[in-house]
């Protein structure tokens, strides 16, 4: 079997037309056509992807994305028929690993599924150890865990990725452009100062003071690096 797909969109049409395809390539497929019930469907079942419909009329689905980032990795697309530019870029920075608009090229989809759970596999493939310490932040690398002497630290997916990335490689100088490619794949839409961003983001979690950085330290014009022990 290639995994099993969580499908919420109120398009019964669509949906089974999609359903239908994805089932070709050995896809399990479930559909949820409310997206209040979603949270309590991921609790219960494993999923290798979400396919999730934006434009929801019982729930924000950007704030959906947001909740089931605070519990889960499962690779997110965003398929919608909403083409604006800052919707797709809202959908990234809520945890999306990706985002197409209706109507689509059915191969296309096939191609985004397989490139997203690809860069996931791969992600999982390059830990060697479970777990990840420098000075007093531990990384749970299976548990997707972070704390700082003990005290647990709240990061979206997006975040655990990125901190992944430059503690998993202290020392070492990390482009703005290798982090997005690293963090958010070919399919980010954004720009550079998303990083940026995520990176603040960070440091007000896991710094005792965020103005003065002691794990992740700024490379001026170049980039970000985990400050080694």
């Amino acid at each position: 079997m290639s995994g099993r797909i969580l499908v919420v969109d109120t398009d019964k049409s669509f949906v089974k037309g999609l359903r239908y395809s994805l089932e070709q390539d050995e896809y399990r497929i479930d559909i949820l056509n409310e997206g209040s019930e979603a949270l309590d469907h991921i609790q219960k079942k494993h999923y290798d992807m979400i396919l999730l419909e934006l434009d929801l009329p019982d729930i924000n689905a950007l704030t959906l994305c947001q909740n089931i980032r605070s519990t889960s990795s499962v690779p997110i697309i965003f398929i919608t028929k909403i083409n604006e530019d800052i919707k797709k870029i809202l959908a990234l920075e809520y945890g999306a690993d990706d985002y197409l608009v209706k109507p689509f090229n059915i191969l296309e989809l096939k191609a985004r599924i397989k490139a997203v759970l690809r860069r996931v596999n791969n992600r999982v493939a390059d830990i060697d150890n479970n777990i990840i310490e420098i000075k007093d932040i531990r990384i749970n690398t299976v548990g997707r865990k972070v704390s700082r002497k003990d005290k647990n630290i709240s990061l979206t997916g997006k975040e655990f990725d990125l901190l992944y990335v430059l503690a998993s490689n202290p020392g070492k100088v990390h482009t703005r452009e290798e982090l997005l490619e690293r963090v958010w794949g070919y399919a980010y839409y954004g720009d550079l100062r998303t990083v940026d961003v995520h990176i603040r983001r960070i440091r007000e979690k896991i710094e005792k003071d965020p103005k003065i950085s002691e794990y992740i330290i700024t490379k001026w014009g170049v980039g970000y690096f985990f400050k080694e022990k």
